[in-house]
């Protein structure tokens, strides 16, 4: 299943999700979400230090921290494709003073990688965050000024060109996966902990480009890098004269939106008191703009259209990375 099939697919899945039992819970769920907390909270943070997620989740942490008097700190756990700060939650108390950041890619790892934690039985999903755009970039200056010259280039010399993504079996390589298997191109993929490690792999010459989520979006601004071509349904608004890579002949829209999880057994009322007070960061003055530098849109799901949304999803993924040949069927 293409991305794009998969996510005109996902964008149904919450017409059901939030029904009426769904609804009354959720009534029940302010009744209850009185806890606060007494001592500091963290939250893992997937991927690298200084990326979109990091400055995202730091941004609700201080706003946590003024809401609820305790400090809310953010501590890196990178590693194993983005899915590392998840996985702590197996061995982690269900008291709320340790949470997680994770990404989609916790719900695909298990398909292909041997885990001792489940996406669907290990984690209390607990509010949606945003969900990173994509599109393909070269430095300033490269020789590859269309999506077609990239193609080519890697038709003409297979695997010879090298691109960056923040981990193997991720969206950025996911989509590079069905870009080579649609036009016959190969490259090399080179994965990194996230933005903050392939931007400036990207500028100094390491990597001949990047097919991820829009940390390159200000350096696109500054005239440091250039944009090929965007992995969205439709030409995106800010960058109007750029085509799509469906328009490019590549039938692939990414999908990649991260919220936070808890361990499982976590108390409703601490789930939704998380999920109430990040809402309420979310709408305050400065989270937009800080979303817009890196053209991204609040993801926002409650408790409830969160797990929905994950159950479909580790479902509907799996014939997708059988195809890409990362799982078996």
């Amino acid at each position: 299943m293409s991305f794009t099939n998969r996510r005109r697919l996902l964008a149904g899945v919450f017409a059901g999700a939030v029904a009426a039992p769904a609804v009354a819970r959720l009534g029940v769920a302010h009744a209850q979400s009185a806890w606060k907390p007494d001592k500091p909270i963290t939250i893992y943070n997937p991927l690298a230090a200084g990326g979109v997620a990091d400055v995202h989740l730091r941004f609700i942490g201080e706003r946590l921290t003024r809401k609820w008097g305790q400090q809310v700190l953010v501590d890196i756990k990178a590693g194993a494709g983005a899915t590392l700060a998840a996985a702590q939650m197996v061995n982690t108390k269900p008291d709320g003073y340790i949470i997680a950041c994770m990404t989609i890619n916790s719900l695909r790892y298990p398909h292909y990688q041997k885990a001792n934690w489940h996406p669907l039985r290990d984690f209390s999903y607990i509010t949606g965050l945003s969900e990173f755009t994509f599109g393909v970039v070269v430095k300033a200056g490269s020789p590859y000024k269309t999506m077609q010259d990239l193609i080519e280039a890697g038709k003409r010399q297979p695997d010879k060109l090298n691109y960056g993504t923040s981990g193997i079996g991720g969206t950025g390589h996911l989509l590079m996966i069905e870009t080579e298997q649609a036009t016959g191109a190969r490259f090399t993929h080179i994965p990194y902990k996230g933005g903050a490690e392939w931007m400036p792999a990207l500028l100094g010459g390491h990597i001949d480009f990047v097919p991820d989520g829009a940390q390159w979006a200000p350096f696109v601004e500054n005239g440091q890098a250039h944009l090929l071509a965007m992995a969205t349904e439709k030409r995106f608004g800010k960058y109007p004269d750029k085509p799509t890579l469906i328009e490019s002949g590549i039938n692939a829209v990414a999908v990649s939106p991260y919220g936070l999880v808890g361990p499982k057994d976590l108390p409703e009322p601490i789930i939704w008191a998380f999920h109430e007070a990040v809402t309420e960061a979310m709408a305050g003055p400065g989270h937009q703009p800080l979303l817009d530098k890196f053209i991204q849109e609040p993801w926002r799901k409650n408790p409830t259209e969160y797990r929905a949304f994950a159950e479909k999803y580790y479902v509907e993924v799996k014939p997708m990375l059988i195809k890409a040949g990362l799982a078996q069927s």
